[in-house]
């Protein structure tokens, strides 16, 4: 029972890094690596930006599937729900409840860009706490680095860039917006902040329960 609460939880905390990350759209300073290549794409296939991160997600999903030869099918199929939970989240944001709001001033899209970071950086930290799901990439990569012996954090780095990299290369050719800016590397040491501050806070918390229950 504890475990199907900690699965339910983990796919409520999965979705809800959409609002941080909707955030981080709307500020409109540039996004965190990943999510700068899904709206790249999401602006040359005229999508949804939830629909492409389900679309890069289920990728890295079928990619988790292939190298661990199709033998985890519940946490496929955990994977897939809290993917499109977090697309789902991703579009409702974008679209309509932030679609409206009016950025005015850098400050003000600084300010936005801080708070969806820390929003996405906590929930992401939350999932992993919870330690009953991993993110696709991070599933993929880690198998990878596995079979290959080459080190997770190398993998995990070189999608970061390959991601950095498509989507500076598709605002050049098509015209569009550069995604890749300031907010950008803002992501790379706030959220990495973020989700070890909740890592810490969660410790504690369990080491303060531990402590009152002896």
């Amino acid at each position: 029972m504890k475990k199907v609460l900690r699965l339910l939880l983990s796919l409520m905390f999965y979705g809800l890094t959409g609002i941080g990350i909707s955030l981080t759209i709307k500020a409109g300073i540039g996004i965190s690596s990943f999510n700068s290549l899904n709206v790249a794409l999401a602006w040359v296939l005229h999508f949804k930006v939830g629909m492409v991160t389900i679309m890069l997600n289920g990728l890295f999903l079928m990619a988790y599937m292939l190298l661990s030869n199709f033998r985890h099918p519940i946490k496929y199929v955990s994977q897939a729900v809290a993917v499109i939970c977090l697309g789902g989240v991703i579009d409702l944001f974008t679209a309509k409840i932030l679609g409206s709001l009016l950025v005015q001033g850098y400050p003000m899209q600084l300010l936005i860009f801080v708070l969806g970071t820390c929003i996405a950086g906590a929930f992401t930290g939350m999932v992993l706490n919870l330690e009953v799901m991993a993110f696709p990439i991070e599933s993929a990569c880690a198998l990878l680095a596995e079979k290959t012996g080459v080190a997770f954090h190398r993998i995990r780095y070189g999608v970061d860039i390959l991601s950095v990299a498509g989507s500076v290369l598709l605002s050049l050719i098509f015209s569009l917006p550069l995604f890749v800016r300031e907010g950008t590397i803002i992501s790379l040491f706030l959220l990495t902040a973020a989700i070890s501050l909740t890592k810490k806070v969660h410790e504690k918390s369990h080491a303060v329960k531990r402590f009152n229950r002896g």
